[in-house]
Order: C-alpha cells, then structure tokens, then sequence
C-alpha cells in the first residue's frame, strides 16, 4: 500500500467538516494518473461494466460514467486498496478504519454540452450516516470550462434530501416525493448568502466531499481537453444500510438488516485500518 507524502493538515480537515467539500493538490502520484487515464480508456474500449451515459443533443461529444469497476479489473482494484485514496477517507473522517463503497468513473469528451445535474449523493445510495466521503480524483487537468465541479460551501447542513437525478435521467432513481435540486448553473438561482466553491485542478489532485454537499457541473466546452475524473467512495462507522425503493442496486447484492453496519467483507470489505485495530 503506499503512503501518504504530503500531510492532510488540520486545516484541511476543518474546511472538509465545515464547507463539506475540500480539495487537496497532489496527493495521487504521476504513475498512478498514468496508470489509471490508461485503464479508462482500456474500459471504455470494452464496453465492460454498469455503462451510464447522457443523450446528447445532435449527436456532440460523450459523457460517459461507470461503477464497480474493482470488482473486475485490476488496475481499479489496485486503485481502491493500493493508492493513498482509503488513508485520505480514513483522515479527514477521523476513522481508524474505511470500507470500500464502490467507485465510479467520469468522462466528458471534449465537446460535450450534457451537464451534471446539480445533486447531493446519499439520495443515490442505500446508505444512512455521515462517514461517507467521496473522493474525486483528477485524471486530467480541469478547470470550469472543461466541467469543472462546483460546489455549495455548506450544503451539507441544510436537512435537505434533494431528488436523485442520472445523467441520461433514469426515473428509477427519481423519487419524486423528493423535491429537485435547483440548477445552480443558473447564475439566476444564485443566492448571495451562499458561498459557490470551485477550483482548477492538475492531474493527481482530488475534490474530497461529504454524501450531502450539493454539487454539479456544466458540459465541457473544451474543443480538445477531454476531462476524466475517478471517484471512489468510502464509508466510516457510523453508516447504515438503507435499502430504500429508488437508490442504486448495490453489485454483490448483500444480505443486509435495514439500520446495520455494512460490515459485509465481500461487497464492502476493509480498505485500510489503523495498525492497532488490523493487528
């Protein structure tokens, strides 16, 4: 496994507690970028896995997304429990030990206009709690003109519980007791009493945030710049399994109590622990 060689400061994970959201620069080696930009490509080609895309207008660019990809390829196994990502999730969730939830990979091809609906996560997931962190990792550089995320400093505070909307807008996922989440890209549902975070990135850089943060993106407007992004999510002790009627199907299908720990070895097994609590 390798280690952490630049430190999560104190600061970073007050602005991770406080904001909901904090970015970290040059955490994840040039090798690992290499590595997995290479396995992006290699899985696209396949046409292996959960594939998810937006339909485009008139046929322009590709916004491609996938799941689960370290259950059945190696180089994003390796990712999920070789790479420092499980010791940044242990960190800034104060954990002496994270489990793996699941990863998802991100690609807007130059050209694409689809956006990211703006969202907060959990409503997507059959999980309760708040040791969730996802960790979105730059495998090209990214600004807003290639679909950079923007975030709501502190929308993980707001006792919201916003509907759940896919790229291609798969009504499974659509509860529609749930109320929509404003599109924000919108510069008309700004409000000024919220703070709007967004940040150009490098390759090997990550965006870390909690289930709850509301977030999204505009398409990416670049002619050349593909942006590709891996997100891993990992999950601390406070999580509980909430199999609710229109969150994702979790692949491994565990048998679970609703209101348990996911402490299911094979679906969600240990990613990293603290050395006192794996000997």
């Amino acid at each position: 496994m390798n280690r952490l060689q630049k430190s999560i400061t104190e600061a970073d994970i007050k602005t991770y507690r406080e904001d909901g959201v904090v970015c970290l620069r040059g955490l994840f080696s040039p090798d690992w970028v290499r590595r997995m930009y290479d396995a992006t490509d290699r899985v696209m080609q396949t046409g292996q896995g959960r594939i998810r895309e937006a339909v485009q207008k008139g046929g322009q660019g590709r916004f491609y997304g996938n799941v689960y990809m370290w259950q059945w390829d190696d180089d994003f196994r390796a990712f999920a429990f070789d790479s420092v990502a499980p010791q940044i999730a242990a960190r800034l969730m104060g954990q002496d030990q994270v489990r793996l939830c699941y990863d998802q990979l991100f690609v807007k091809e130059p050209n694409t206009p689809a956006p990211t609906f703006w969202h907060h996560d959990l409503p997507y997931w059959p999980f309760k709690g708040d040791d969730i962190v996802s960790i979105w990792v730059a495998l090209t550089d990214v600004s807003l003109e290639t679909a950079g995320l923007e975030y709501i400093a502190g929308s993980h505070k707001w006792d919201k519980w916003f509907q759940a909307v896919t790229p291609d807008q798969d009504p499974k996922f659509m509860d529609p007791r749930a109320e929509r989440c404003p599109d924000y890209t919108d510069h008309a549902n700004r409000r000024p009493e919220h703070r709007y975070l967004t940040w150009d990135i490098k390759a090997g850089d990550c965006i870390c945030h909690h289930p709850l943060t509301v977030h999204g993106a505009g398409g990416n407007a670049s002619k050349t710049q593909r942006r590709a992004a891996l997100s891993i999510r990992y999950m601390g002790r406070d999580v509980r399994w909430d199999p609710h009627a229109t969150a994702m199907k979790v692949s491994g299908d565990p048998k679970l109590a609703a209101g348990a720990y996911p402490a299911d070895d094979k679906v969600f097994p240990v990613a990293w622990a603290d050395d006192k609590v794996a000997a």
